[in-house]
């Protein structure tokens, strides 16, 4: 890896999306891990649905989709006895411009697994056991120090190292919040032989206590979930498998059902942490590393893969020399408001599940996560002083810069059906020209921005993608003719009649000034 490349250290979720988006994008990537192997946890269980959005982009959500499931019941028991069985997205349905109607429940570990298959496809690996214990940056790069005395040089570095993360402490950073030692949590993976594996099973008991059986696909193990068993002085005792096994007989009153081969036991607490900053010169955090997060949700695991997708194509352009020093800027700007939205939503999360398990009408399917990745609208990439306008819309209610990039079923210029979503894979801006009268700019912004762009006419001048349906026009508040530009992560940068306020914004794009 050249001076001008990326270190990431961490291969958990975020650090493995975090490689490939710089390798697809040509940049040259290293990625390290202080574990000798792989783990088998299922931890984080669930990938919603702008995350499945993701990583179709990254190339994996179709595998993700056949490794896990996207429909399993909720079968509720309270003291013992069958109170209903439930699907809280029974109704949900998939939309022209929203293709994902519910998420996919898989192991994490099977997440990590599909990631570096895919990661593997750009010749790349995990440097396995390979431990970065700090770090020292000048103007020109950074140099890690591993655990043996070797030195690495980097472009940049980027830490995806955990909730302990050793980048985060090196890098002086705050991060603020609270352990709360009063809530834990028992959890683990075991098998259980004679329990249906077609329904997530939930004992709960009016001391509002219980315990959760949620089969793991493509695997014979459950995940375990419960809260711990206290010891004399009111400490929760070490996690093992004769605890489950106590735990299980306590709150299922399930008799012959007996906990095997564990893979996996843990005592969870109850963390909400945040950095004050993502970035400090060359050397930035993401997922774990930057943000903790309570359990309920999933939203840790989902977080930190879209953290990765927006540092991903900044620090693909940066090392191209393609970016202004600022725009790596734009990150922490974007993302920082969003970790802390997310704890705000994933703590308010638990509190609702620890609450539910006590009525016997409700389910923990009353906690589910409201959508996540809406948009960055408050971003300077989208802001007025990037001369952005909406007067291709004159509608405030409808899309705006910085808003998520819909989909929407089109015909290609041969005829077949072709998704958004598909054009948007290319790791370029899109340009998307509807109608003839734009035809002529959008051949020409599309030649003249080659290395940055890729540019699309929509029902005009031959016609590159016909609207047929007229989903895209009513998904992005079309009516006259218009330029969209969407940026590389799938959000709008700028909708507009005017060619040059696109050429103006590719052009800052290049040029983007430091933050003061």
């Amino acid at each position: 890896m050249t001076d001008d490349g990326v270190l990431i250290v961490g291969a958990g979720p975020t650090g493995l999306t975090l490689a490939i988006e710089l390798a697809r994008r040509g940049a040259g990537v290293r990625i390290v891990d202080a574990a000798p192997a792989p783990h088998r946890e299922s931890r984080g269980k669930g990938l919603q649905p702008r995350t499945l959005e993701v990583l179709e982009d990254v190339g994996v959500t179709e595998r993700a989709l056949a490794a896990g499931t996207t429909r399993l019941p909720f079968r509720k028991y309270f003291d013992g006895a069958h109170v209903n069985d439930t699907d809280p997205f029974a109704d949900a349905r998939p939309t022209p411009d929203a293709p994902y109607e519910r998420g996919v429940l898989i192991g994490q570990w099977q997440v990590e697994r599909l990631l570096r298959e895919r990661l593997a496809e750009f010749g790349i690996a995990v440097e396995a056991g390979t431990e970065v214990t700090g770090f020292e940056q000048d103007e020109d790069g950074v140099t890690a120090v591993l655990a043996g005395g070797e030195r690495i040089r980097a472009g940049y570095l980027v830490g995806c190292d955990g909730g302990r993360s050793r980048v985060r402490k090196a890098m002086g950073v705050r991060f603020d919040g609270t352990t709360d030692e009063t809530q834990s949590m028992v959890v683990g993976d075991v098998e259980a032989e004679g329990i249906s594996r077609d329904v997530w099973h939930q004992w709960f008991a009016s001391d509002g206590s219980g315990v959760m059986l949620c089969p793991m696909p493509g695997t014979n193990s459950f995940q375990f979930q419960a809260g711990p068993e206290l010891d004399a002085s009111g400490d929760p005792l070490p996690p093992s498998l004769e605890g489950f096994q106590r735990i299980f007989d306590r709150y299922a009153q399930v008799p012959g059902i007996t906990l095997t081969d564990p893979t996996w036991l843990s005592l969870w607490r109850v963390n909400v942490r945040m950095v004050d900053r993502m970035r400090v010169g060359r050397v930035f955090l993401a997922g774990d590393a930057a943000h903790i997060h309570p359990i309920a949700g999933g939203l840790g695991m989902n977080t930190g893969i879209q953290d990765a997708y927006n540092l991903g194509w900044k620090l693909a352009l940066a090392t191209a020399g393609q970016a202004g020093p600022g725009l790596l800027d734009t990150y922490e700007e974007e993302r920082l408001p969003v970790a802390a939205w997310t704890l705000g939503i994933s703590t308010d999360l638990y509190a609702r599940v620890r609450e539910a398990v006590k009525e016997p009408g409700t389910g923990v399917e009353a906690a589910a996560p409201p959508p996540m990745g809406t948009g960055y609208r408050w971003s300077s990439l989208a802001s007025p002083a990037a001369t952005v306008t909406t007067a291709a819309t004159g509608d405030p209610a409808v899309l705006r810069p910085g808003d998520r990039a819909p989909d929407a079923p089109c015909l290609g210029a041969s005829g077949n059906p072709v998704r958004l979503f598909q054009v948007y894979a290319d790791p370029r801006f899109t340009l998307l020209g509807f109608g003839a009268e734009v035809a002529g700019a959008v051949g020409k912004l599309g030649a003249e921005h080659d290395d940055l762009l890729q540019a699309f006419t929509v029902d005009g001048g031959g016609g590159d993608l016909r609207d047929h349906e007229g989903h895209a026009r009513r998904a992005y508040g079309v009516t006259d003719p218009a330029l969209v530009l969407v940026r590389p992560d799938n959000h709008i940068a700028l909708l507009t009649r005017d060619p040059a306020e696109v050429a103006d914004y590719l052009s800052r794009i290049t040029t983007f000034p430091p933050k003061e």
